[in-house]
């Protein structure tokens, strides 16, 4: 079964794989070179192409076909649940419910695949400012009228990486908190005001999974390894493979960018901030966002 790692893109799902695999993984299964980052990929990124391959709509191998990827949801998720046991799967799609062009409607996931979510969320007046770097936008414009539209796809940017559904901020957030069973929330001020408190909610969520031995958790260690400016070291010794390049020059585009720096008083014209309070506000004023 599969426990989703669900999040809007820039909302801080990297930073919580980096404490996850320190809750689940033991260290001596980590990069011997302390590479962070590196560990990241023992929670997989879903969808990938090698979850897809083999399944007979994709017998024509086309992989940035939108229709034909829904179309396989389920059934890679079911090839995914022949290995028994529990899999975290980090994924910025919605859980949605889209239609073909005969009417036909195909789920994200179901509840035969999936037994539970942890969703991280985080302010949009924030998130902004890293869509536009990650995504070398020119414009807030740009980067806003991203997150506004419920049509809104993430187009597979590097080799193995399909297609995501994404659809508008709020719309993301919404379709995973009705989702039925084991639903957990954390809100990306939260961790990084009180990092000790949520990660041991963390942890008491994760040991209704998984055997968590509190002998080998050091969470003053998790939360000095993981931090901001330790995830930056990393990437910049080591590089990290989910980075992409600036669409005009090529260049790899930091990852890591701003972090707890990225506070939308002193980067967003009021105007801005107040078309994303308008859109969407009452999503915000729901997690302590607007007054």
């Amino acid at each position: 079964m599969i426990i989703w790692l669900a999040s809007y893109p820039k909302s801080g799902n990297t930073w919580l794989r980096s404490i996850l695999i320190k809750l689940l993984f033991n260290e001596k299964d980590m990069a011997n070179n302390g590479n962070v980052l590196k560990d990241i990929s023992k929670i997989s990124s879903y969808p990938q192409i090698k979850y897809f391959e083999g399944l007979s709509n994709f017998s024509n191998k086309d992989f940035s076909n939108k229709e034909v990827v829904m179309k396989n949801w389920i059934d890679s998720q079911n090839n995914i649940n022949q290995k028994p046991g529990i899999k975290i799967f980090k994924t910025h799609n919605y859980a949605c419910k889209l239609y073909d062009t005969n009417g036909n409607g195909f789920s994200f996931t179901n509840l035969e695949n999936s037994i539970g979510v942890i969703y991280i969320v985080r302010d949009p007046r924030n998130i902004i400012t890293s869509i536009k770097n990650h995504f070398s936008m020119d414009s807030y414009e740009e980067a806003f009228n991203m997150m506004e539209n419920k049509d809104t796809w993430l187009v597979g940017d590097r080799e193995g990486r399909i297609p995501e559904a994404m659809s508008s901020w709020d719309n993301h957030y919404i379709s995973w908190s009705r989702f039925p069973k084991n639903f957990h929330l954390i809100k990306y001020e939260n961790l990084l005001s009180q990092t000790e408190i949520e990660i041991k909610k963390l942890k008491n969520y994760l040991n209704s999974f998984y055997k968590i031995s509190e002998n080998e958790i050091n969470i003053e260690k998790i939360i000095k390894s993981t931090n901001f400016e330790s995830l930056k070291k990393n990437e910049e010794k080591y590089g990290f493979e989910e980075s992409v390049s600036d669409k005009s020059t090529g260049k790899k585009i930091p990852f890591f960018n701003l972090g707890p720096k990225n506070d939308w008083r002193n980067l967003l014209t009021e105007k801005i901030a107040k078309r994303i309070e308008e859109r969407f506000g009452k999503t915000m004023q729901k997690h302590g966002y607007l007054n």
